[in-house]
């Protein structure tokens, strides 16, 4: 947001419990506290989860795409990435095309995980205490939000 924009938008004392920010962010916190035990289980952290979520999908990604989907930096990614290889969960090879592109490729150790990982939607769903439609109203909206502030940031 420009100066000249923030100087145009009424000024008004800041409250935290009616901050949509803060929601979200306690949010956040809260579902890390939840999946935190569930993951310790399967030897993943909350990132690398999402990683082999990813890759769950599609198989074979290169890190750069894996990145995209994300919203991850390669520089934030790539250690991500190592400790699942090094759990022996994920390989990386040099795209034989591109050498310059990296490809994540899940093992069969990796493969077996989703058989475990599948009961971790039903278990947040459970803790939410919400239905899936109004679950998949909030994520619309959500997502809608992230979208939205993305677009006025790369504006900027």
């Amino acid at each position: 947001m420009t100066k000249r924009n923030a100087n145009a938008i009424p000024r008004i004392q800041p409250k935290l419990e009616q901050s949509l920010c803060f929601a979200i962010y306690s949010a956040g916190l809260a579902f890390n506290r939840l999946y935190k035990p569930i993951l310790d289980e399967m030897g993943l952290t909350y990132p690398q989860y999402l990683v082999m979520m990813v890759l769950w999908e599609r198989d074979g990604q290169g890190v750069s795409e894996l990145g995209e989907q994300l919203f991850l930096e390669s520089n934030t990614l790539t250690p991500l990435i190592k400790r699942l290889e090094a759990a022996g969960l994920v390989t990386r090879t040099r795209d034989t095309e591109d050498e310059r592109q990296v490809l994540v490729h899940l093992t069969a150790q990796g493969r077996e995980l989703l058989k475990e990982a599948s009961c971790v939607p039903a278990q947040v769903v459970a803790a939410t205490g919400m239905s899936v439609e109004q679950l998949g109203k909030l994520k619309a909206s959500v997502t809608g939000l992230r979208d939205g502030l993305r677009a006025a940031v790369d504006e900027a």
